[in-house]
């Protein structure tokens, strides 16, 4: 796979390698052809806490996804169909207007089927000033080059970590190997880091270098949550912060479709989680209060802060 532009021609950027030509119009597995869209460019103040703080994390959300997970709250621009498109320039411009309206840091949402447009924008910031950490908001499904290109840029991984029972991947999620992709992933994103002299804090304590894994909960499912955490100790250890979330809230498909995925995690069910977490010894855990639903922290995909001048 190659790491410049011309990886959009027979694209492997994500595992699914549909070798789609995404220069030539073809949509790939990601719903995109090779045209940068960018649903939403703001402040965004619903990430853990290391990675939002007060003042809020710099959230560009790319349209498209490589997994086409059934309870998706961000639908309306997973599957590629909304947001702008941008240039490299004005992605590196979105960048740095964030960073002028105080973002603790550039959070790449979604953003690996266009990691050649990133890694030359970001590297295009760097070069007129960017000063902030650019975070890696990523499902887990990477293949470990697509780690490698990405830690050219990238200082935080924030990461999900969605199953290890195949069953459950490809009935969920269209991906039979999600966990075998994401333990690589993952064990790829600690090598890096760790290379790098582990994690770091600023004086604020906003995270400028390390690793946040995130485990969505979902109704049902305590075994393989608790299977999840179990990887997640085995790959790292205490070398990353785990974040076990408690936001499942089923999308109009799910509610339709009946079963488990129609309905909220209970208390009782999050609870054997966190405890099992506990168990494990993980020294920094997020973890969320009752009630949380994940609509409350999905914003609007309106375009806010997408057009505007490019970087010159």
């Amino acid at each position: 796979m190659g790491s410049g532009f011309s990886a959009y021609t027979c694209c492997s950027l994500c595992p699914r390698a549909c070798g789609a030509d995404r220069a030539a119009g073809e949509c790939g597995a990601c719903g995109c052809d090779d045209t940068l869209r960018i649903a939403r460019a703001a402040l965004h103040y619903w990430e853990e806490p290391p990675v939002s703080g007060t003042a809020g994390s710099g959230a560009i959300f790319f349209s498209g996804c490589p997994l086409t997970c059934v309870y998706c709250q961000n639908h309306e621009i997973s599957r590629g169909l909304s947001g702008e498109p941008v240039t490299v320039q004005r992605l590196a411009r979105i960048m740095l207007e964030l960073e002028g309206q105080g973002a603790l840091n550039i959070n790449l949402v979604t953003p690996t089927h266009f990691a050649p447009h990133v890694i030359a924008a970001a590297k295009l910031a760097r070069g007129r000033g960017l000063a902030i950490p650019l975070v890696c908001n990523t499902s887990g499904y990477e293949t470990r080059h697509a780690v490698e290109m990405l830690s050219e840029v990238v200082d935080v991984w924030l990461t999900d970590y969605k199953y290890v029972d195949p069953d459950l991947g490809m009935r969920l999620s269209h991906v039979a190997d999600y966990d075998a992709v994401a333990s690589s992933a993952l064990a790829r994103m600690v090598s890096i880091v760790e290379s790098r002299g582990g994690r770091t804090l600023g004086s604020d304590g906003r995270l400028l270098q390390g690793i946040i894994v995130r485990h969505l909960v979902l109704p049902a499912h305590v075994a393989d949550s608790c299977a999840v955490l179990d990887r997640v100790w085995e790959i790292c250890g205490n070398a990353v912060d785990i974040s076990v979330m408690n936001q499942y809230t089923p999308n109009a498909l799910c509610a339709d479709r009946g079963g488990d995925l129609a309905r909220c995690v209970s208390p009782e069910e999050y609870e054997l989680v966190l405890d099992h977490a506990d168990a494990l010894g993980f020294d920094r855990m997020w973890w969320q209060e009752s009630g949380t639903v994940s609509e409350s922290f999905v914003p609007p995909f309106d375009n806010s802060g997408v057009l505007g001048p490019e970087l010159r």
